[in-house]
């Protein structure tokens, strides 16, 4: 094993006994306990996957989230003593992939990171088109970018990882579970009414001349205009 784990935690003891257990498990870790010094970090080091603290001096968790969009694709395991389910939707709507609430147990973070780690690898190992185009909206996979009628989207990895698929598989119907279950990858927090908040964000950003291409199939979910048919 040589994957590379990134842990931004302020709390010494915390940061300590995570980066001990990681390297038992023979990850390669680097440390940081202020926001912007594992920012600056991150960009030198390119783990990936970050266990990443909300509260933090300097930026916060939800701050370094937002620089990571555009960016290549990094696993992010959020840790907060929030027990307020809407900062715990926040992280992941803003692009972590899973959270954990602190006290924890160290080997359900271990096997957290394992199964993050996986789906990474192997959504990398997909033969996935390099380019996907959709009436006016071009995507390049490989170089996560995305524009409609040549003007450049700021989407985040989740919002990315949506407008992805189903504009690679124009026409076919998802439901929200489906959905749920190809971007998220797990059994999310937020449900499936974060499908729908998503939809709308990346509605949003199309503008209007392209928020019609994603299409709402009513009682059932949602799928990119185009294709087929309804399958």
């Amino acid at each position: 094993m040589n994957e590379k784990v990134m842990v931004i935690e302020d709390e010494r003891k915390i940061a300590d006994a995570i980066a001990y257990a990681l390297r038992r498990e023979g990850y390669v870790v680097e440390v940081a306990d202020h926001g912007e010094r594992g920012l600056a970090r991150l960009r030198e080091f390119r783990p990936d996957a970050i266990i990443l603290d909300v509260m933090l001096p300097g930026l916060d968790g939800y701050d370094i989230l937002k620089k990571l969009r555009d960016k290549e694709r990094i696993g992010v395991i959020m840790l907060t003593a929030k027990e307020d389910i809407v900062h715990k939707v926040l992280g992941l709507e803003l692009g972590a992939d899973d959270y954990m609430t602190k006290p924890f147990d160290m080997r359900e973070l271990l096997a957290r990171l394992k199964s993050l780690l996986r789906r990474l690898q192997a959504a990398g190992n997909k033969e996935a088109p390099v380019d996907i185009g959709l009436g006016g909206i071009s995507l390049q996979v490989d170089k996560r970018s995305a524009a409609a009628g040549g003007r450049k989207l700021e989407l985040t990895p989740k919002e990315f990882d949506l407008l992805s698929l189903l504009a690679s598989n124009a026409g076919r119907v998802y439901t929200r579970e489906q959905l749920l279950d190809l971007v998220w990858g797990f059994d999310y927090v937020g449900g499936t009414r974060t499908v729908d908040i998503h939809v709308q964000r990346v509605r949003k950003k199309l503008g209007p001349d392209y928020a019609d291409l994603i299409q709402t199939v009513h009682g059932i979910g949602y799928k990119a205009a185009g294709g087929q048919g309804e399958n």
